[in-house]
């Protein structure tokens, strides 16, 4: 009682000629990585025991790690990356997309790229917004927990080839994104995860 459940959703359609399925990644392509506005639309639970019932923080205070409100950060806007990948999409540049949502890195990255191959990410290549580093300080979240749970900062990685990234930066950067360099694709060894966080 006195409590609703508001869901959205969004349906395309594409012609299978123009699908990106992540089948041409290959050995040494280039992971790019576009900056999230804050959690987008996952892992709301924990953030919520975590924030609101563990560490009791008011959703009206603004909190100093976060230069706002714990409830304008709980309800940042998802970001929408279409205007700035569909055009490098139309042009043939991308050859893979990953959006960071429920699953995280672990669950998201492995439906895009070939089971031979691994990506490899460099932790420290991006900014991870303040609202990640207080629910885990203040949760005592472990870093694997944190990285299967949230988009830690990344809301979409894009795969490109090497000798098209500098443009695809270029481009990206110029429709307004923040994009980061995060990492490369390498043939997968025995011992390797599904994806490598370094």
């Amino acid at each position: 009682p006195g409590e609703y459940d508001l869901a959205g959703t969004i349906v395309g359609v594409v012609g299978r000629d123009s699908l990106i399925t992540g089948g041409d990644i290959s050995e040494g392509d280039i992971i790019l990585a576009l900056a999230s506005s804050g959690l987008h639309t996952n892992g709301y639970s924990l953030a919520r025991k975590v924030l609101l019932e563990d560490g009791e923080l008011d959703l009206e205070t603004v909190h100093p790690d976060l230069g706002r409100t714990v409830g304008e950060e709980l309800l940042e806007t998802h970001r929408c990356y279409a205007p700035a990948v569909l055009p490098l999409a139309e042009e043939g540049l991308i050859k893979g997309m990953v959006h960071i949502t429920g699953g995280g890195f672990s669950g998201n990255i492995p439906r895009v790229v070939p089971a031979h191959l691994t990506p490899v990410l460099d932790r420290s290549a991006w900014d991870v917004p303040a609202v990640f580093h207080l629910i885990s300080r203040m949760g005592a979240v472990p870093d694997d927990e944190m990285y299967r749970t949230f988009n830690m900062g990344v809301g979409l990685l894009v795969f490109v080839s090497p000798e098209v990234a500098p443009g695809a930066v270029e481009k990206l950067e110029q429709s307004g994104e923040t994009v980061y360099h995060i990492g490369e694709v390498r043939e997968r060894q025995p011992d390797d995860p599904k994806v490598v966080l370094k």
